[in-house]
């Protein structure tokens, strides 16, 4: 398979140009990004081509990773979609319901694979435990914690990206917390409340279709001796907590082109595919509609 790369910031040259470069059971073909001479610099570094047209890139390759703004990746993600490409997109979707409903129906109608990649469902021990816990069942009530530090610690190079600074913790971290607890818990029937907190911190309690409950505390300006992800599970079993995990991203990157290259193979859509995406987007906007209406 033939892979390009849509995208030369900071994560794209920290988690995906490593992960593709890296990959033997791909070809990485090329890199377009907003910037001509990021791109080039980007390419350069890993031994590959630099596109000025992004339309090129589609037509030369089988498929496409992006890592861009949510709203630049909807729109780019429906284009190489109706182009023929398999997608490999990053979290969240879009940053509406429409954007990435536009994304869903391409890939639909193009009959192309999608994986989306919500770091931890590409962790081997995490998966195993979500697996482990979906097929246990009897869950009472859930408890998810996901605090960053991105505004809180010097430097850090994603605290000057416009999108966070606008969408927040809900819509950065949030989708991660959702990937978890969504395949356990059962999708989301109600969020019963929505409430902010210091910062861009947000408090939201759901109500899911198996009959359990579940609290989400989300930041991105926690103080860094708090910053760290919990997921506590209470139920006819007892208590389990989400496994801790010390890998880097881009192992996780690797496997979510694995998990890439054996959807497109099989026609089998993953758990992670753009649907998924897409259902976690329409609880983020729900939330969204309920924070902005309540008072701070």
């Amino acid at each position: 398979m033939r892979i390009g790369l849509l995208g030369t910031g900071p994560w794209a040259r920290m988690a995906h140009a490593p992960a593709l470069s890296g990959h033997d059971g791909i070809e990485f073909a090329g890199v377009w990004g907003r910037r001509p001479d990021a791109a080039e610099e980007l390419a350069r570094l890993h031994g590959t081509r630099a596109y000025d047209d992004v339309e090129a890139l589609f037509a030369d390759v089988d498929a496409v990773a992006v890592a861009l703004p949510p709203a630049v990746q909807a729109g780019l993600a429906a284009r190489a979609a109706r182009a023929g490409c398999h997608l490999l997109l990053d979290k969240p979707l879009a940053p509406t319901v429409a954007q990435g409903r536009a994304v869903v129906e391409a890939a639909e109608a193009a009959e192309v694979a999608s994986v989306v990649f919500f770091t931890t469902r590409f962790q081997p021990g995490p998966e195993a435990w979500i697996a482990e816990q979906a097929h246990r069942g009897g869950w009472f009530t859930g408890r998810a914690q996901w605090l960053g530090a991105v505004f809180t610690v010097a430097d850090n190079p994603f605290a000057a990206s416009p999108w966070r600074r606008e969408k927040g913790a809900l819509w950065d971290v949030g989708p991660h917390a959702l990937s978890v607890l969504l395949p356990v818990l059962g999708d989301v029937r109600r969020v019963t409340a929505a409430a902010h907190g210091p910062g861009d911190t947000v408090h939201l309690v759901l109500g899911h279709a198996s009959g359990a409950s579940s609290s989400l505390t989300l930041s991105l300006t926690a103080p860094p001796a708090a910053a760290g992800a919990t997921v506590e599970l209470r139920g006819e079993a007892g208590v389990t907590l989400l496994p801790a995990v010390s890998e880097g991203a881009v192992l996780a990157l690797t496997r979510a082109v694995d998990a890439l290259l054996t959807a497109a193979r099989s026609g089998t859509p993953h758990p992670c595919d753009a649907a998924f995406a897409l259902r976690i987007t329409e609880i983020l906007a729900t939330a969204e509609t309920l924070l902005d209406g309540g008072t701070r």
